[in-house]
């Protein structure tokens, strides 16, 4: 018995996913007020990837979610939800006032 490709793909994204949150998470703990010195700058695509991954438009998905990661610096974790983590990427909107970052 081995593991699908599927199933592997899955595991390094989460594990990369659960990595960048772990990171971020401790430059965001060092960090003063709202003003962060010196951040480095996340793995957009991996963590993108793993949040968009169940989306029904997956490149859709995944273009607006790198945009709003570039410039937030932030994905929130998981597929959906979560957004009082990144509140820069929840607060992000199109110019017809609707939610840009999935």
């Amino acid at each position: 018995m081995g593991i699908s490709k599927a199933n592997l793909t899955s595991f390094i994204l989460l594990s990369l996913f659960l990595l960048q949150f772990v990171q971020g998470h401790d430059i965001m703990m060092k960090s003063n007020g709202n003003k962060r010195s010196h951040l480095q700058k996340i793995d957009c695509g991996g963590l993108c990837a793993y949040r968009c991954h169940l989306s029904s438009r997956p490149n859709l998905c995944n273009r607006a979610c790198g945009t709003c990661c570039a410039r937030c610096n932030c994905v929130p974790p998981g597929t959906s939800g979560n957004e009082d983590v990144c509140p820069c990427y929840a607060n992000m909107t199109t110019h017809g006032g609707r939610h840009k970052c999935p």
